[in-house]
């Protein structure tokens, strides 16, 4: 052999020997079947010859092969196609589900994919719903005004719209001060009937928010409209609407946070799924994307599980489309 060919031969096993360096190097990064790394390693920038990778893997090309032509199972396309699926619920829905509603939401779709499935795949892939940050007081109980009894005594199960309402004022922060949202719950269907937003937390906030609520829903007299015991619902224009629709007022034990529970619940779900993922840099922002949250998202499409996993205008329409 001449010298040339010589220098040609140790090339050659010099590139076989970086060739099997880098494969053994990688494969330590990686804790796949050894078969499946001969095809993960095939899809590298760097490409390597089958048969080396066979030889150092210690896998025989005809496994290899044969491997590689096997169809995926239909239990494995099945998983491949449901993770696609979550993925774009949960997107779909911003982050705001978790495994039962998105369970709930892709059977409506008309995909089948179990809930066991589903969380499997959310815990998989590390899929979290949103979730928490600042208080502020929003209650002053410490007055000498006319304060309801408890009329409503934490009976929440309503059975038709617009027989009990429940009232309350929460707080948004953003860059140039605090907002004030006070709202209104009807108790069967769970939407939020009306609301008032203000930078200021009056008595006008929450006689808006009731004046709205009656205007979209025209309840009849008799209707229960529970509060807490703030001065704002203790307030004379408060009272006057109350009386003027010959409506039954009700307001919370004191300190007890349990008799008002569902509006309660309704504001930790809006800073749960929206309020805390932002950052407001103004009031006017920060209106608009509640009021989005409650007319497009809350009230149309949103489904609940206490509602059998439907949206509160879902429930609305039934009610009347069968009293009809």
């Amino acid at each position: 052999m001449s010298a040339l060919q010589e220098i040609k031969q140790l090339k050659r096993q010099l590139k076989v020997a970086e060739e099997e360096r880098e494969i053994l190097k990688r494969r330590r990064r990686t804790s796949r079947e050894t078969v499946s790394q001969v095809r993960l390693y095939q899809r590298q920038p760097v490409l390597f010859r089958i048969i080396t990778m066979c030889r150092v893997l210690r896998v025989k090309p005809s496994s290899y092969y044969d491997w590689l032509s096997r169809d995926l199972s239909d239990q494995q396309i099945h998983r491949n196609q449901s993770e696609l699926l979550v993925k774009a619920a949960h997107n779909e829905t911003k982050e705001r589900y978790g495994a039962d509603r998105l369970h709930a939401h892709l059977s409506e779709q008309g995909h089948n994919i179990s809930l066991y499935m589903i969380r499997s795949i959310k815990e998989q892939h590390g899929i979290k719903c949103r979730s928490h940050k600042r208080f502020k007081v929003t209650t002053d109980s410490n007055h000498n005004k006319l304060v309801y009894p408890n009329v409503l005594d934490q009976k929440f199960d309503a059975k038709r719209p617009n027989e009990s309402w429940v009232s309350d004022i929460t707080y948004i922060w953003t860059n140039e001060g605090w907002l004030y949202l006070a709202g209104v719950k009807d108790l069967y269907t769970k939407e939020l009937v009306g609301y008032a937003i203000n930078k200021r937390m009056t008595a006008d906030l929450v006689c808006k928010a009731l004046n709205m609520a009656i205007k979209n829903k025209r309840p009849n007299k008799g209707l229960i409209v529970h509060s807490d015991r703030g001065s704002q619902y203790c307030s004379h224009a408060y009272h006057k609407t109350i009386k003027q629709h010959q409506f039954i007022g009700s307001m919370s034990g004191k300190g007890n946070c349990f008799d008002n529970a569902p509006i309660e619940s309704f504001w930790g779900v809006l800073k749960n799924e929206l309020v805390y993922h932002q950052d407001y840099k103004t009031r006017f922002t920060a209106i608009n994307d509640i009021i989005s949250y409650i007319e497009l998202y809350h009230n149309q499409t949103r489904i609940q599980k206490g509602l059998g996993y439907q949206s509160p205008r879902q429930v609305w329409f039934d009610y009347y489309r069968q009293a009809a």
